[in-house]
C-alpha cells in the first residue's frame, strides 16, 4: 500500500549562482549566450543572462528525489511549461503536490511549480514518479 495522500506537498529551495550557471553549461554542453554571455545577453528581451531552463527544472530532481516521493522513487515522466525567466541571485523554490495515486501500479502523480523570490511561477508541469512501497525497493 502507498502511503501519500493526494494534496500532501513539499519543497525545496536553492539561490542560483554564477557557479551554477558556468557548471550547468559544462555538464549539459549547452553554452548558448544567453546563459553566458552578458553582453550578447543586453541585447535580449531579459537584458541579462538567464539560466538554463534545464538548470531550473533540475531542482525537480531534489525535490522529487529526496523529499515527495523522496527515496526509492523512480522519475516516470516529467511534462515541464517555462513561465517566466530564472537569473542569477534569484532564489527558486521547488514545490510539488500529490494530485493522483495508483496504487495498482505504485506510481504518483504530481503537480511541479517553481517560484521565485517573489512568488513569480518560473516553471510549472506534472511528474509522475514510480514509488517503492514502504519505504523499500521498487
Amino acid at each position: 500500500m502507498i502511503s501519500y495522500c493526494v494534496g500532501q506537498q513539499a519543497s525545496c529551495s536553492k539561490t542560483i549562482t554564477e557557479t551554477d550557471f558556468v557548471l550547468f553549461a559544462g555538464l549539459s554542453g549547452d553554452f548558448n549566450p544567453v546563459h553566458i554571455d552578458g553582453e550578447y545577453a543586453k541585447k535580449t528581451r531579459f537584458k541579462q543572462r538567464i539560466a538554463h531552463g534545464l538548470l531550473t527544472s533540475s531542482l525537480l530532481s531534489q525535490l522529487l528525489g529526496v523529499h515527495l516521493p523522496g527515496k526509492g522513487s523512480i522519475y516516470v515522466e516529467q511534462t515541464i511549461r517555462f513561465k517566466a525567466p530564472v537569473f542569477i541571485g534569484d532564489t527558486i523554490t521547488a514545490k510539488g503536490t500529490v494530485q493522483e495515486i495508483d496504487q495498482e501500479r505504485r506510481i504518483l502523480t504530481l503537480l511541479t511549480e517553481c517560484f521565485n523570490q517573489d512568488g513569480t511561477p518560473v516553471l510549472t508541469g506534472t511528474a509522475k514518479m514510480m514509488v517503492p512501497e514502504d519505504g523499500g525497493v521498487i
